[in-house]
């Protein structure tokens, strides 16, 4: 969770600060990414999709990431979650949970539905405190400048 809070660090000034990581199976860490929603005019520039399109290509398994990990600062949203679970990720870490768009539990649980031919485990509220704080930062900053 460190890494992808490092990650949401360095976020620009315009963009959210989430961050994402993918490690392999082994642990060894495959990609990261923050958002670049705004720095990209692209609403699919989240850090778990950005990270999940770079760990799939060093992966090497087309775009399947089994037995990979994806860890991420908030709880990810509906597009996220359906990138996620049509990676194949086996496991999901998350810091805080966003209970506005959190498709992972809060407001949705896309990833667990039953439905679904794969589901990945699902560890949530990871270093919380951390992404939250980095959100609010984020926040408090652009509400003093309108």
């Amino acid at each position: 969770m460190r890494a992808a809070l490092d990650a949401a660090s360095r976020s620009g000034a315009d963009d959210v600060p989430i961050g994402a990581v993918v490690y392999d199976p082994d642990g060894v860490e495959l990609a990261r990414a923050a958002n670049r929603r705004e720095a990209d005019s692209d609403p699919t520039a989240h850090a778990e999709v950005l990270a999940l399109r770079a760990a799939a290509r060093a992966f090497g398994d087309g775009w399947r990431l089994s037995g990979c990990t994806l860890v991420v600062t908030v709880e990810p949203c509906t597009m996220c979650a359906g990138a996620i679970t049509l990676s194949r990720v086996d496991r999901l870490v998350f810091g805080a949970w966003e209970p506005k768009t959190g498709a992972v539990g809060s407001l949705w649980d896309v990833v667990r539905d039953r439905r679904l031919t794969h589901r990945p485990e699902v560890i949530g509220g990871v270093l919380a405190a951390d992404a939250i704080r980095l959100m609010q930062e984020f926040f408090a900053v652009r509400r003093e400048s309108h």
